[in-house]
Order: C-alpha cells, then structure tokens, then sequence
C-alpha cells in the first residue's frame, strides 16, 4: 500500500565544521589538489555566485580578517577585479600579513596592485555589494569589539551581502549567534554544509544557502560521516496509489483528543488536516461546549465529548493536544489517553498541551510510536531549559527531547529539525508566513494521519514535516507570505499528498 522510503540519493548531507577542517586536506589530495587550489576554487565560485544572482554590480567591497576565511575574500577580490570590477578591500586589522595560503592570497591581491582601504560607513552605502570575509568556521566564543562594530554597520546598510562560507559571527555548528552576526542576502558555503546555516537564527543569516563543492565533495564524503540530513520534497517517493478494492477502513481510524472549552477551533484544524492528508475515518473527543463548534464546520468528523475509551480502543492512531488546555478536563483526558496509549502501543502525536501536561509528569510515558511536536517554549519546559538554550543549540536539544521521551522529536521553528534519537534530519521547506495561529495543529493532524495509513513512525514524522512545510511554500508562492492562515494549508497538502512521486 505504501512507498515511502527515502530516496538518499538526493539528499543533502551536513556536516559540522571540524569535520570539513579535519578531512578537507585528505580530500583535496584524493581529488588530485593541494590546499591552495582550494582557496582559489572558494573565491572564484564566491565572485561567480556574485555575477549570476546579483548581475550588472559594479562596485565590490570586500571585509577581511584573519586566517583561510580573508584568503577567500583576497581571492574573490582579485577574481572581481581582473573582471573589471571597482574593488575595495577593507581588513579589520590592516597591518597584519597573513600566513599561509592566505598570506599567499594577500600577497597576490597586492601584486595585482589591489590596496586596503579603511574601512568606514560611507564606503559601505558607496558599494553595490558587499563580501563578507571576515570570521570563518573556527570561532565559538564572543566576537571582539572591532568585528562587531563592523557588522553593526553591515547590518544597517541596504548594500547586498554575500557570506562566505558562514555569515561572520555565527557558530557554523549550532547557528547561534556569538553575539554580533552578519544578515547575509546570500551564504557561499564549501565543502560540506554546515548544521548551523539551515535552522533557527542561523536560516535568518544566511539568507539564500548556495553549496560549493569545489571538485572535492565526493571524496570529502566518502571520509565524513555525516552529522545531519537535510530534507525536501523531491527526496520521497509519496505514498502508493490507493487499491481499487479498498475502503475506508483500510486508511486507518483517528482520533483527535483536544478542544477544550474555547479552543474548538484547533481540534477542528487538526482533525480536517488528518481527512485532508488521507486518512479514513477521523473522530474528535472535545469538552461539551465545543461539539457544536467541531461538528457543524466539517460534518465529515465525527465528534463526541463523551466516552473516551470507547473512542480510543475504537482508534488505530491518536493525536492529542490541539486546543486541550491544562484545566482538570484536559488533564483527565490526557491520563486516559496516555495509559492507554502506553499499555496498546497505539502510535501517538502528542503536541500543544499535552507536551506541558506531558512535562508535568513525575513518570514520563513511553510508547512505541510516539511523535513530539514542541516549539521551543515547548521543548524548553520539556527539558528543563530556557527557550534561549533550546534556540542556542537545536540540534542538542531536539537529540535530548528525543533520548529523554523515547520518541521522535519534532522541534518546529525556522528549518524544523527531525531527531528520532539516533539520527537528525532538518526540513528545507517552509516560510514566516507559517507563523499563525492553527499551522501546528494542521501539522499534527498530517501526522497522526499518515501514522494512521500505516507509515513508519520516523517516515511519518519526516513526510508530514516536509508536507506541511512545502504546502505553506505552495500557499505563499500564489498569494504571498502575509495573511496566510492555517486553513489555506488543507488544498496545497491534499495536492502534494496525491502527487506520487
């Protein structure tokens, strides 16, 4: 009935930034270059992205600091200057020689006749785009006040910006800021991607993320294991063509727990998301006030406040938080729903408030197929943590939700990571627009029902992910990102849901 699996062979694969420092020299000499060929490969493909995305630019300025990072940028430098190029080479410190390959691009740069000029706002207004080559991979404590006095003035400015390698500021591994952090346009990053360009505050920095391979990936990849995987729609196959003979039996039966007194709205959300993606029968337990609300929008839900177990032993899959609360109604229904649920093995999407009631508990619960779905105040409260510790390191804390509850983890936000305590994949998909009200609840209600058609616990989590994601995508390339509410979803997912790959 299914074909869900993965194609890996389009998928893109991440890898931290030690792992690219560690095992680019072996690969450069596997692929028959030396270290030097690979600074001048990184510059040439930096100018190159420059011309093909920001065309008919003339003047170039390009910020340097220290290390392999300013050999880059001497070397876009000198690329853009042979081109013909007005070029302005700015260095943080412009008395230092540099050692190395990137002395040696500097002392090219100077061959050439290119000079350093002093750095200041008004050259910044004066260029038309700005390389950024100043802090490279290697850093993870504080920047110092020069670097960041810099970019306060990048940031202000309108000028372009294009990142190489990692946006000067940002930790490569974790995105998170080290306190002052370039807001690239474009981030050209080489080798291998880096954990920290594609989720949280570091997809905000990068802005649009070019790979770079520089003629070395394959044999680079055949010497890292990689960290992460990232993921997007054309890497699953979709689910198979529905038997002729089947019926709706056949496509699963959930239920949705949740719409407590007020909140009718995000059980309905999600129950309608789950008949949307497919599955066969769906049912709504909801506080009393709220069955009118619930049955009278969609009449294909069926809708009861009463019975709970009844509706549980009736389900092959539950989905339970949107709309639920944290009065005594909810928490009555969320002990139900959770022993059952742990003592059937019946699979489980736990999201909203049943993550806080979830965290309340003394004992936590254990089911087989179980996914989490926290944003970070969420997965903060789930670990103990401040949102700011969660945000700081997603990937740590998506693994440790993950370990701690035995279950895949879900952690929402910008560049939403997959982590099923064994492996981590981040989802390519997916918009600002997204941020309103109901877009979680529609997710649920995706997952609980591919859960419910019998997807793999990790395949579901990772397919309604991306779904989701690439259906807000869908939803704001026709209309734009603003106004975008959750139900806008339901077409764009019933349209990707049905395309077979």
């Amino acid at each position: 009935m299914l074909d869900t699996q993965l194609t890996t062979s389009l998928s893109h694969k991440l890898f931290r930034a030690d792992q690219v420092r560690a095992n680019e020299e072996a690969a450069a000499q596997n692929s028959g270059c030396d270290m030097f060929t690979l600074m001048q490969r990184a510059g040439e493909s930096v100018f190159q992205h420059c011309i093909e995305l920001f065309p008919n630019l003339d003047i170039f300025l390009v910020l340097v600091g220290q290390g392999n990072n300013a050999g880059d940028g001497y070397v876009t430098a000198l690329n853009a200057k042979k081109a013909g190029k007005q070029v302005y080479v700015c260095a943080v410190e412009p008395d230092r020689i540099l050692e190395g390959d990137a002395g040696t691009a500097q002392a090219n740069w100077f061959a050439a006749g290119g000079k350093l000029v002093e750095f200041s706002e008004a050259l910044v207004e004066k260029a038309d785009i700005i390389i950024d080559a100043l802090l490279g991979t290697g850093i993870n404590s504080v920047i110092r006040n020069e670097f960041a006095d810099v970019i306060d003035v990048i940031n202000k400015s309108s000028t372009y910006v294009v990142a190489v390698d990692v946006p000067s500021g940002l930790d490569a591994n974790t995105g998170q800021s080290l306190g002052r952090c370039v807001q690239a346009d474009v981030t050209v990053t080489f080798v291998g991607i880096k954990p920290g360009l594609v989720t949280g505050a570091g997809k905000q920095s990068c802005g649009q993320l070019v790979y770079a391979d520089l003629d070395i990936g394959k044999a680079f990849q055949a010497l890292a294991r990689p960290f992460a995987t990232l993921l997007k729609i054309e890497h699953f196959k979709g689910l198979a063509p529905r038997d002729i003979h089947s019926h709706k039996g056949t496509y699963g039966r959930l239920l949705c727990v949740g719409g407590n007194k007020g909140t009718a709205g995000a059980i309905r959300l999600a129950g309608e998301a789950a008949l949307r993606s497919g599955a066969g029968m769906v049912r709504t337990y909801v506080h009393e006030s709220s069955v009118v609300q619930v049955s009278s929008g969609r009449p294909e839900l069926m809708v009861t406040d009463s019975d709970l177990e009844a509706g549980l032993e009736w389900a092959t899959c539950v989905v339970i938080g949107p709309g639920l609360g944290q009065d005594e109604w909810a928490e009555n229904a969320f002990e139900t729903t959770m022993k059952y649920c742990q003592s059937t093995n019946t699979p489980v999407v736990i999201d909203a408030d049943a993550l806080n009631l979830l965290c309340k508990q003394s004992t936590a619960y254990t089911v087989s197929d179980c996914i989490l779905t926290p944003h970070a105040a969420e997965g903060a409260r789930l670990l103990g943590l401040t949102v700011e510790e969660v945000e700081s390191n997603r990937f740590n804390a998506a693994r440790q939700c993950a370990q701690r509850y035995h279950a895949v983890c879900v952690l929402k936000g910008a560049g939403t990571l997959i982590d099923n305590e064994k492996a981590t994949w981040v989802c390519r998909h997916g918009n600002p627009g997204m941020a309103t009200a109901g877009s979680g609840d529609v997710l649920s209600g995706i997952l609980g029902a591919l859960l419910a058609q019998g997807v793999h616990v990790d395949m579901a989590a990772k397919y309604g992910v991306i779904l989701h994601a690439k259906a807000g995508d869908d939803v704001a390339e026709l209309y734009g990102q603003r106004g975008m509410i959750a139900s806008d979803l339901f077409d764009a997912v019933r349209a990707l849901i049905n395309h077979h790959g």
